[in-house]
C-alpha cells in the first residue's frame, strides 16, 4: 500500500471519527449503559457503538486488512499477523463513563508489524490528530491541518512528562530521575502521545501494561512527528505480539529533551 493510498484512507476516516466522537458524547449525555467485561474492566454502549462505526468504515475502506479491536474477539486469536488495524474505540473508558475529558477514539494501521499510520480523536476536548507517513503527522485545528514536529514548548530548564498515575511506581521513578524529569502530570488515554508530538510535554514512561490497541495510533503519530517510542531498554518493538500485550514504554519528544 503506497503513501497516497494511506493518506486517502486516513483523511477519509476524519469525518468518521468526528461523527463517532459526537455520538459518544450524545450517548453519554443521555446516560450510558455500563457493564464489566470478563477482565473486570468497564465497557459501555458508547464503546460498542463507536466500535461499530469505526470498524464498519475500516471494512469498507480496506476489506482485505484484518481488524483487531479491544471490544471484539474477532481476529484476536490469529497468530503471526503482519498487516492489520488496531482499534480502541474508547481509550480511557473510566474517564468516559465518569464525565471526564481525556478519553480518545483510536485506529492504528500496522504494516509489516510496524505502526505506520493512525488517527486519534479526543471528542470532549475537540482535538483530532492523525498521520499517514514520516514527517506527516498533523493536528486538525479549525479545519486546517497543522504539522507536528515535536518542538520544545516548555521552559528549556524544565522537562515535563505525562504519567499514568499521580503516584509513580519505583521503576518509572528511576527512569524519570535518569532522564532529568522535573515535573509530571497525570494523563490516562492515548492523548499522551499526541501532546508529546505537539511539544506540550516532553515524554512518558510506563511499566508493561495495557495492550497494543491502546498505543498503535499514538505510536505512529509521535514517531512520524519525529519523536521516539521504545521499550525501557531503548529498543524498538514490533506489533502482533502474543495476546497483543505491550512492553514497558519510553516516549520522548527528542533524544535531547532540553532542545
Amino acid at each position: 500500500m503506497n503513501e497516497a493510498k494511506i493518506k486517502e484512507i486516513i483523511e477519509t476516516l476524519i469525518d468518521t471519527f468526528l461523527q463517532a466522537g459526537q455520538i459518544s458524547l450524545d450517548l453519554r449525555k443521555k446516560g450510558l449503559k455500563k457493564e464489566l467485561k470478563s477482565d473486570n474492566t468497564p465497557v459501555s454502549n458508547g464503546d460498542l457503538e463507536v466500535n461499530r462505526i469505526v470498524t464498519q468504515k475500516l471494512l469498507e475502506l480496506t476489506p482485505s486488512i484484518p481488524i483487531v479491536s479491544e471490544e471484539t474477539s474477532h481476529n484476536k486469536l490469529i497468530k503471526n499477523l503482519e498487516n492489520f488495524w488496531l482499534v480502541d474505540p474508547i481509550d480511557g473508558t473510566y474517564d468516559y463513563i465518569n464525565d471526564l475529558e481525556e478519553f480518545t477514539i483510536n485506529a492504528g494501521l500496522i504494516i509489516n508489524q510496524k505502526p505506520i499510520a493512525g488517527i486519534i480523536y479526543a471528542p470532549a476536548k475537540k482535538r483530532l490528530f492523525y498521520t499517514f507517513g514520516k514527517g506527516l503527522s498533523f493536528e486538525l485545528i479549525n479545519g486546517k491541518q497543522q504539522n507536528l514536529n515535536c518542538p520544545k514548548k516548555n521552559d528549556k530548564n524544565k522537562i515535563k512528562f505525562v504519567s499514568y498515575s499521580n503516584k509513580l511506581k519505583p521503576e518509572v521513578e528511576k527512569i524519570h530521575k535518569k532522564l532529568g524529569v522535573t515535573e509530571y502530570v497525570r494523563m490516562k488515554s492515548s492523548l499522551k502521545f499526541c501532546v508529546i508530538a505537539t511539544g506540550e510535554f516532553d515524554g512518558y514512561v510506563a511499566e508493561p501494561r495495557a495492550c497494543e490497541w491502546d498505543i498503535a495510533a499514538g505510536h505512529a503519530i509521535l514517531e512520524n512527528a519525529g519523536g521516539s517510542v521504545t521499550d525501557a531498554e531503548g529498543k524498538k518493538f514490533l506489533y502482533g505480539k502474543e495476546n497483543f500485550k505491550n512492553p514497558s514504554l519510553i516516549l520522548k519528544r527528542k533524544n535531547n529533551l532540553n532542545e
